[in-house]
């Protein structure tokens, strides 16, 4: 009786085991039909078109004759181009020969002058009209006395800088090759998504046409976060690899469409990219064409987000100078000399609460106020200073170069 039900167990597991093979050889099976077995695409339709790859799983996808990555790349690779840049930079005397002791025994006679040094630069960049404008990074092309422009069918052209904005890091670049010029097609940042497929193009560390595959990170990620304080941005997160030679590269979505710039990799990380929205940087470029000067109110505060919890801890210590209020806001730590906080009579110490009666809590909140804002508006804000609440008006100036 015992060996019987042994007997029908074991038939039960071997019955089992057979259907998991079946099912794994089934699958396998599935997976690799090859193009002439699969169910023909519509004829309306390519079978490269983002339509049909829109349809399909990205595993799907990649298994055919043709993945969605090489369908994007194939439709803004051409547009993408490498920039060399040549900057000869006069190198001041050897701060041996400026020593008073030497001058002292030896005179000025010595050489003052060292030979002129030239540097080379490399980066990215996309065409975005015919008429011959490409998109890059300003950290590219800034104080370059040459630039060039090579496009990947191997023409070169001589480029010319259009316009340059530091403080988002873009610029703009013309070439003359007449009509006959690629053009990347520009998508919407606005519609990116975390975990949306992120491909970078460019031509990192020289090695040109350059492709690599990731994902969206994050978005958002402010530029003091991540670690240039002098920039003023929300960049895009990417782990898709972006290496130096990147800068200026677009990044890419699934359907081929520039959503952002690749413009900047922390040295301490591994897999970490950012990239500039591209509908910030729709806005910059058609100012900096006509070469205008983008705007950027600037009032003049070096500022920290506080808290209840942190304004308490801060209090605890006896040794603190001053008693910050337990609140949410934005704690003025400096204030920039003769700025326009200075004049306003923001002090350290003071916590910005509404800035225009727009509730402030965070220090991008207050940015973005500012940023959006225009050059000698005058703002209204709401500080707590000690125990007392007041209403101090503040002028904005243009941001300086903050380089």
């Amino acid at each position: 009786m015992r060996f019987s039900k042994r007997l029908r167990s074991i038939r039960q597991l071997s019955t089992h085991v057979l259907a998991v093979i079946l099912g794994v050889l089934l699958t396998v099976g599935t997976l690799q039909v090859s193009p002439s077995q699969a169910e023909p695409a519509p004829s309306s339709v390519s079978a490269a078109s983002p339509q049909l790859i829109a349809q399909k799983s990205p595993a799907t996808a990649a298994i055919g004759s043709s993945s969605f990555v090489t369908a994007a790349v194939n439709r803004v690779g051409p547009a993408v181009v490498r920039i060399d840049t040549e900057r000869t930079i006069t190198r001041r005397s050897d701060p041996f020969f400026d020593d008073p002791f030497f001058r002292r025994f030896f005179g000025n006679g010595s050489p003052q002058q060292l030979p002129p040094e030239q540097l080379r630069g490399l980066g990215s960049g996309f065409i975005i009209d015919k008429s011959g404008l490409i998109l890059t990074n300003a950290h590219v092309v800034d104080k370059a006395d040459k630039v060039t422009v090579r496009l990947k069918d191997g023409r070169s052209f001589e480029g010319k800088v259009q316009g340059v904005d530091e403080v988002t890091d873009l610029a703009v670049v013309k070439i003359n090759a007449g009509a006959d010029l690629p053009i990347a097609p520009l998508g919407s940042s606005t519609k990116v998504q975390v975990g949306d497929w992120a491909i970078a193009v460019g031509n990192p560390l020289g090695l040109d046409n350059t492709v690599t595959l990731g994902i969206i990170s994050t978005l958002r990620r402010s530029s003091s976060v991540v670690g240039i304080g002098n920039k003023r941005l929300d960049f895009i997160q990417t782990d898709a690899a972006i290496n130096p030679g990147n800068s200026g590269g677009p990044l890419v979505n699934a359907q081929g469409e520039v959503i952002g710039i690749n413009t900047a990799i922390r040295g301490d990380a591994t897999g970490i990219g950012f990239a500039i929205p591209i509908d910030k940087a729709k806005t910059v470029a058609t100012k900096l064409e006509r070469g205008e000067t983008i705007a950027h109110p600037f009032i003049g505060v070096q500022m920290q987000e506080i808290t209840p919890e942190l304004a308490r801890q801060f209090n605890s210590n006896p040794n603190s100078p001053i008693q910050l209020p337990e609140i949410d806001g934005v704690l003025v730590m400096q204030v920039v000399p003769n700025s326009p906080a200075a004049t306003a009579g923001i002090r350290p110490g003071d916590v910005i609460l509404e800035v225009d009666r727009q509730p402030i809590t965070k220090g991008t909140q207050l940015l973005d106020i500012v940023e959006n804002s225009r050059v000698g508006q005058q703002l209204q804000l709401k500080v707590q200073r000690g125990n007392r609440t007041q209403q101090l008006s503040i002028r904005t100036v243009q941001l300086q170069n903050p380089s």
